[in-house]
């Protein structure tokens, strides 16, 4: 099954992911990275790993690995 992994001080809020998002899985967090900026996280129930998030990010926060 594949799993989505998230470098979270890699995130820039640029919410590019957060509105791309068709399952509506990601959202911008309250707390903030090391450079001060809230980071995307992902709500793994709702997330079909889809790669949509991978494909928008400017910043590669996102990876997709299949075990």
């Amino acid at each position: 099954m594949a799993e989505l992994h998230l470098n979270i001080e890699k995130c820039k809020s640029c919410g590019y992911c957060v509105f791309s998002c068709p399952q509506g899985a990601l959202e911008l967090s309250e707390s903030m990275n090391r450079d001060g900026y809230n980071y995307a996280f992902a709500d793994d129930a709702k997330c079909t790993k889809c790669g949509i998030c991978y494909t928008v990010c400017p910043d590669g926060v996102f990876q997709i690995t299949a075990d």
